[in-house]
């Protein structure tokens, strides 16, 4: 018997590659805290290779440094837990990337990690287009472990929907 939070999870991103294959779009994601569970869910999507080009996990912050192109002051100055790391995250897919959009998710999903400013839960989003468009996020999620990287999974997914097909004005 399958996972229900995983059927829930592989239905939103199979929501968002019906999307990006009507707006002629595709994805790259760069992942730390979820470890590659985004990408997981998005490829458990039949067919979706047109509209999924690769995924980076940066877990640690020299992976964020030499896949990415995340700079070393963003990260002493925000923490990889941030919404500039995030969106640097992003911006650092799309260039390493023919994409036409990029998620990225980086917190902390606990049990240990969390400080005052962040405590477990804290996880950082960022959605970014080819064409500059840039959106970041900050959440705060409970429970354990899983809880918290489920939540930011579907977070991250949910987040692109009302964009894909999107243009500035």
């Amino acid at each position: 018997m399958r996972d229900p939070e995983q059927v829930a999870l592989e239905a939103v991103a199979a929501e968002v590659g019906r999307l990006l294959l009507q707006a002629g779009e595709r994805l790259t994601t760069a992942e730390s805290c979820t470890g590659g569970w985004l990408g997981q869910c998005i490829t458990a999507v039949a067919g979706s290779s047109r509209w999924f080009d690769r995924g980076f996990i940066s877990y640690s912050n020299e992976a964020k440094t030499e896949l990415l192109g995340v700079g070393g002051d963003t990260l002493a100055s925000h923490g990889a837990v941030s919404e500039a790391t995030a969106a640097a995250m992003a911006l650092g897919a799309l260039a390493r990337s023919p994409a036409d959009w990029a998620i990225a998710v980086t917190g902390i999903a606990g049990p240990d990690g969390g400080t005052a400013e962040k405590p477990v839960g804290t996880v950082c989003f960022a959605w970014a287009r080819a064409d500059a468009q840039l959106f970041t996020a900050t959440r705060h999620f409970a429970g354990d472990r899983r809880a918290v990287r489920a939540q930011s999974v579907e977070h991250a997914l949910r987040g692109l929907l009302p964009r894909i097909g999107a243009r500035s004005v």
